[in-house]
């Protein structure tokens, strides 16, 4: 009974981070902040949905396989988000304008410097 309950509990917080992620796809700007809102959203929604499968199922096979999953998940989703930003920003996608930071800007102007001296 208790088990049903937190884990209940838990794919309810996960659907509700899935529901603000994809929320954020639609209202956020650009694709920086909609990859920031569908990376943090999605990943924390998805380990709440498994691990609420993980707390109902226990360490039977359901459950292993629901923490095998989230555990990749938490894993690879950062270091996709950051391959796909770093893609984004070095083809030339400009950021909108209500980003205040852009840490990269200098190292990118840096580096385009760099390449038309070469030729």
């Amino acid at each position: 009974m208790i088990r049903e309950i937190v884990g209940y509990g838990f794919i309810i917080f996960g659907i509700a981070f899935d529901f603000f992620g994809a929320l954020g796809l639609v209202r956020l700007p650009d694709v920086y902040n909609r990859l920031q809102a569908a990376t943090k959203c999605v990943t924390f929604g998805s380990a709440g949905i498994l691990f609420g499968v993980f707390v109902m199922e226990g360490f039977a096979s359901g459950g292993l396989k629901a923490l095998i999953c989230m555990v990749f998940i938490l894993l690879t989703s950062p270091v996709a988000a950051h391959a796909i930003s770093r893609a984004a920003y070095r083809s030339g996608v400009i950021p909108a304008k209500v980003t205040v930071v852009d840490l990269y800007g200098d190292e990118l102007r840096g580096s385009e410097d760099n390449e038309s001296t070469k030729t």
